[in-house]
């Protein structure tokens, strides 16, 4: 059993247009900002829709297109991460702590079988994993900067009583990235009372299964969770040795 709730007929783009419209009315008259900020990506999304749907309909009739696709995602979370946490070139090193999350978990899902190895099954998984470790790298980078930056009096009373380098800033840092983890935490906790995440909802619909359903959605789940701990815990060390800083600052020794 299957529903189908969207199809690509003129009722889904008519119920599209007068909910953007219904947003940016209400940006008008409450001045939340530019009346084209839900109209613009409502179109952008819809276009990057539409390219990913071609795209991933040619990769995943095979393995190999598949695992390029996943490259290319990889590559653009990598990009993704750098960018927001504000730490110039040396973001780059980022894609250390997203590789550290994804290279763990994808492997474990397909040695165990639980996870076919075929496209249709990789990418989606594989891209919701990433992106949930893309943004815990980011924000725990982030934050983490932020906390060596504002409170660097601390580092420095830390130095003065023999901790090294890596360890003051370790201290300082660490409970601000770890926050990075808690919407992941949040998530498993309320999922099926606060929230229906979207896996479930695609698979329920899809195959009409809410057994079938739940067990995709806390396979998802226990990987994110995964994914996210081993990143953000390598993001914050790479915050802590100083290979990620802040560009606009002196870039700090490398420590041990």
């Amino acid at each position: 059993m299957s529903l189908s709730i969207a199809d690509s007929g003129i009722r889904l783009a008519v119920l599209c247009i007068v909910m953007a419209l219904v947003a940016t009315l209400v940006y008008r008259f409450t001045s939340l900002g530019s009346v084209r900020v839900v109209p613009g990506a409502l179109v952008r999304g819809a276009l990057q829709l539409a390219a990913i749907s071609l795209i991933l309909a040619a990769a995943l009739a095979h393995i190999w297109s598949a695992i390029l696709v996943l490259v290319g995602m990889f590559a653009a979370a990598s990009f993704t991460a750098a960018r927001r946490c504000g730490a110039g070139t040396s973001g780059a090193w980022l894609t250390i702590a997203l590789a550290s999350g994804i290279g763990v978990v994808l492997p474990l899902m397909l040695l165990s079988g639980v996870v076919p190895l075929e496209g249709i099954a990789l990418v989606p998984i594989g891209g919701i994993v990433l992106g949930g470790a893309m943004t815990a790298t980011s924000m725990a980078a982030k934050r983490g900067l932020d906390a060596v930056d504002d409170r660097y009096g601390e580092v420095e009373a830390a130095l003065s009583l023999g901790f090294s380098q890596r360890d003051a800033r370790w201290e300082v840092a660490r409970t601000a990235a770890s926050d990075a983890l808690l919407p992941g935490v949040d998530q498993t906790r309320t999922v099926g009372l606060v929230t229906l995440p979207g896996a479930f909802v695609g698979v329920l619909l899809a195959t009409g299964s809410a057994v079938q359903a739940g067990a995709v959605q806390i396979l998802v789940l226990a990987g994110l969770l995964l994914a996210q701990t081993c990143s953000v815990a390598v993001a914050l060390e790479l915050v802590a040795r100083g290979f990620v800083f802040r560009g606009k600052t002196v870039r700090p020794a490398r420590v041990r």
